[in-house]
């Protein structure tokens, strides 16, 4: 079974299809089907992820799994939320989006600087699904004074884990992929599709 994976995010793309490597199933980044990105019009992260995979299933004609995420700051009441990914513009880089957060918190001591990662994962089994598995996990840190390590992606250098005293850069990929807010989104995903797949099974 074909699964579109609706991502143009390269980082993002990796860590999902390790997740996804346990089901029998083919994953498959949109791109290689020529389906391009969908403005993200949604006023949150379920929004999104909802528009993403309805329109990679739409284009597809196959199932279609989409994740929304981002890092919400409490000192900047949330954001860049929704926005991450082009917090510092429309042409933003993981690198621009990390000095204007860094600028935006100046001196802040670090106990001031707590923040999570959210991420929402969406499974949709064609593109007029009306009840798509919504899946959410989210990862609790703090905003560090300077960048550290080269691991990761997105706000990854930046994001201190207290209860780990290093940063999410840091970490190998397997360890991240358990601890992170897309491994709990992704294990709860995985349990639902499980109890899913169970249950139509039986309804035929």
């Amino acid at each position: 079974m074909k699964i579109v994976l609706a991502s143009g995010n390269a980082g993002k793309i990796r860590e999902l299809q390790e997740m996804l490597a346990e089901l029998d199933m083919q994953i498959v980044p949109q791109r290689e089907l020529n389906i391009g990105d969908i403005e993200e019009t949604g006023l949150c992260f379920v929004e999104n992820a909802i528009l993403k995979a309805r329109h990679a299933a739409s284009e597809s004609g196959l199932p279609a799994i989409a994740d929304d995420s981002g890092l919400e700051v409490d000192l900047l009441n949330g954001a860049p939320g929704i926005y991450s990914a082009r917090f510092a513009g429309e042409t933003a880089t993981d690198a621009s989006n990390n000095r204007k957060l860094l600028e935006l918190l100046g001196d802040a001591p670090l106990q001031q600087r707590s923040a999570r990662y959210q991420c929402v994962i969406v499974y949709m089994r064609h593109a007029t699904d009306p009840t798509p598995i919504i899946c959410q996990g989210s990862w609790e840190g703090h905003i560090a004074l300077e960048a550290k390590g080269d691991g990761g992606f997105g706000y990854d250098p930046l994001f201190y884990l207290q209860e780990l005293n290093c940063h999410a850069a840091e970490i190998d990929k397997q360890q991240k992929n358990l601890i992170s807010h897309r491994g709990k989104a992704m294990a709860e995903l995985l349990a639902k599709l499980a109890a899913d797949t169970a249950t139509r099974a039986t309804a035929h």
